[in-house]
């Protein structure tokens, strides 16, 4: 008999309805489980099944798991210091940050944005097209020439802040840098 002359005929199973009803039943029953672990409580209970089909089914049905929370991430540092220091008094700590936005032309532009996190006070906001750490350390001398120095300035490790020449200019002049993590906000 030549190979080509047989076929394989796929079996139509008759519980699939059966089938299809316990799987919603476990999903409503435990609702965090995905279809894995469906598919092993199905075989559990003795059905005869593999993922894939309870896989077909679940996306047949529509089911999908509950979205998760976001985990919070801890206040204090990686180094087990206390929490995050908090400003105390005007020129404790000024925030500086970079926020990007496009012109109606499709054009990018930096805004730096300098902020005296006691009093809330948005001490600056800086536009160029383009920003590096000298422009950053242009910016902040004349706030440092009306404001007088600060403490410490929080920013993120962004490029423009962590540049040894902006950092050399800040530590002649006594401010200590502070740094937060990248998803924390400022204030």
């Amino acid at each position: 008999m030549a190979r080509s002359t047989q076929q394989y005929k796929a079996r139509k199973a008759d519980d699939d309805e059966a089938l299809r009803l316990a799987v919603i039943r476990l999903a409503k029953q435990y609702g965090r489980y995905g279809y894995r672990k469906i598919a092993k409580l199905l075989r559990l209970e003795g059905w005869v099944v593999n993922h894939k089909k309870v896989e077909r089914l679940w996306r047949e049905e529509g089911l999908q798991l509950p979205q998760r929370h976001k985990k919070r991430k801890r206040l204090y540092h990686k180094d087990s210091s206390i929490i995050r220091l908090r400003p105390q008094y005007r020129k404790h700590i000024w925030s500086v940050e970079f926020v990007h936005d496009k012109l109606s032309s499709g054009r990018p532009y930096k805004m730096l944005t300098v902020l005296d996190e006691y009093t809330r006070e948005a001490l600056c906001v800086h536009v160029r097209a383009r920003m590096g750490s000298a422009d950053v350390l242009e910016a902040l001398y004349p706030l440092l020439l009306k404001h007088g120095k600060p403490d410490h300035i929080r920013s993120d490790n962004g490029p423009e802040f962590i540049a040894a020449g902006l950092q050399d200019s800040l530590s002649k002049v006594g401010i200590k840098p502070l740094r937060i993590y990248p998803g924390s906000p400022l204030g």
